[in-house]
């Protein structure tokens, strides 16, 4: 019997959440649409005003020509406003120059001003120090990754927690659930996407039983990655029976300088002891309960020890960015929510380092990462991911190795979740074929897992797509894992993948003129918002 279909993407059964994100969407459109007309009608009204909005377009220009911004951001503003410059500057104004707004921006930076030391006190400093050079020991190219994301993160290596790798999202809730009944202190969870339907229904029975216990309950979710299928009245029924919600980023009618910044994170901690992350959101579809797409893939990553420590503070920090007040964490709060614990590591080896990027600051950790795997690989690289959306730098570094002799995969899925974005992660196939990148498309259905593994020694499992949203406009986390049995067993996943997938390289090495000029048109306009 065929199961009813109830999308993520589609769903309109809560009206309240659809309808107040199609009357923002069209406020925002008709404030965009007045600036544009009010620019357009003052410029055919006085030569000195068009005079100068031409003037202002070509200083936007030489600036962003010198900025540091990548090239591929930059270059389709450039263009945008040398063709088109009243449409161009008004647009790069409400969209482009805001994309940081520098509120946010100052508050974050309190914000990790006071929690990030937290990873770092005189003991954990010694336990850091000890890891790296035992995974300097074992590999300088990696060494050298783990330090970028210490020094432009602050999340540590640690050799002294475990990880476990789930092929499935359903094996990762399933252990996330198990994990919570246990919970005697207190319970993170924050999510992209919650939808109030069977898979939440199932974490939610377990939250209350915890908070009634006295366990304390903490959810956080994107507005806009909820809108669709939350009611108005969830956070006053988690708060009935005791469980504390906030919302990230609200979704309102008018220029919200912050609206293109979203929380595409995926956490959960237990106790600080315990911690889950992967690509998967809580959404009936994430776990097989319905198929709007076919087989539905995606993956994730349990974590145990000190280790968790990191996802603990990748929570508290939207988690407080949510409000506006100084966060303040007593010693009873830190000794609470970041324990020293001795914890009896099961594997002899291995390397875990969660790590977190945001848009607020002006390092791209999570391309950055990827890219630093992909040139320290000597023998293979796998890739998988449901967009592929990418900067040059990314398929320079892709290209090069697969020149070097490195096994280089990308995996992107066979049935698409938006036709649009499918048609331009497809026009990057022909510039990488060409370079000897293989490629593949999971026939079964929609791979949303986010990961890349390589050379038997490294892995990744988080929420970061190839693309330009994740990689510039969203907040995201990751783990990378190092020298352990769960490098091992995302190798093997991989490999079911690729064995249930088309290769489509030579289906890509060339085409045609038109379909190559809409594809570059879907480019140009996929790297400016």
């Amino acid at each position: 019997m065929k199961m009813s279909v109830t999308t993520y993407e589609k769903k309109a059964s809560i009206k309240n959440g659809v309808g107040r994100m199609i009357f923002s969407l069209l406020v925002f459109m008709l404030e965009v649409i007045f600036l544009i007309l009010l620019f357009s009608t003052l410029n055919n009204h006085a030569m000195w005003i068009n005079a100068i909005t031409r003037v202002v377009a070509l200083l936007l220009v030489l600036i962003l020509y010198g900025s540091n911004m990548n090239s591929s951001m930059k270059m389709p503003w450039i263009i945008l406003i040398l063709f088109a410059p009243i449409i161009g500057v008004g647009i790069y104004l409400v969209v482009g120059l805001n994309s940081k707004p520098h509120k946010m921006r100052y508050r974050y930076t309190k914000i990790n001003e006071a929690l990030k030391p937290l990873l770092n006190d005189e003991n954990k400093k010694i336990k850091s120090k000890n890891s790296f050079a035992h995974l300097n020991d074992k590999s300088e190219g990696l060494a050298s990754i783990s330090n970028y994301i210490y020094r432009y993160s602050g999340y540590p290596v640690y050799s002294d927690s475990d990880i476990t790798y789930f092929s499935s999202a359903y094996d990762g809730l399933e252990a996330q659930k198990a994990a919570m009944r246990k919970a005697q202190k207190f319970i993170f969870f924050e999510y992209h996407a919650i939808e109030d339907d069977k898979a939440w229904d199932g974490i939610f029975k377990i939250m209350k039983e915890k908070a009634k216990e006295g366990v304390e309950v903490r959810v956080f979710y994107d507005d806009m990655g909820s809108i669709g299928f939350i009611n108005t009245d969830f956070i006053d029924r988690l708060a009935k029976v005791g469980i504390e919600c906030r919302v990230f980023n609200p979704f309102a009618p008018g220029l919200n300088l912050f609206l293109n910044n979203r929380d595409h994170r995926k956490i959960t901690v237990i106790d600080g002891t315990v911690g889950f992350t992967g690509g998967y959101n809580i959404a009936n579809e994430y776990f097989g309960l319905t198929h709007p797409f076919g087989e539905w893939k995606d993956t994730g990553v349990k974590i145990e020890g000190p280790a968790v420590n990191s996802l603990t503070i990748t929570f508290l920090e939207n988690w407080n960015a949510a409000v506006d007040k100084k966060v303040e964490l007593s010693k009873e709060d830190r000794n609470k929510y970041l324990p020293e614990i001795d914890y009896v590591k099961k594997e002899s080896r291995g390397f875990v380092q969660p790590y977190a990027d945001s848009p607020m600051d002006d390092e791209n950790l999570g391309e950055n990462v990827y890219i630093g795997i992909i040139n320290n690989s000597q023998k293979y690289c796998f890739i998988i991911t449901p967009y592929l959306i990418i900067t040059d730098e990314m398929i320079h570094a892709l290209g090069l190795a697969a020149k070097r002799g490195v096994d280089v995969r990308v995996i992107t899925p066979g049935v698409p979740d938006k036709k649009i974005v499918y048609s331009v992660t497809r026009s990057y196939y022909n510039t990488l074929t060409r370079n000897g990148v293989h490629i593949f498309e999971w026939t079964p259905g929609f791979c949303h897992c986010k990961m890349c593994v390589s050379d038997d020694l490294v892995a990744t499992c988080g929420t970061i797509n190839l693309d330009y949203r994740s990689f510039y406009h969203h907040f995201e986390n990751g783990c990378m894992y190092m020298d352990c049995q769960a490098v091992f067993d995302t190798k093997h996943d991989f490999e079911n993948i690729i064995a249930e997938a088309e290769d489509v390289t030579t289906k890509y090495t060339g085409v045609g003129g038109i379909l190559k000029l809409r594809q570059m048109v879907l480019r140009l306009f996929a790297a400016l918002f």
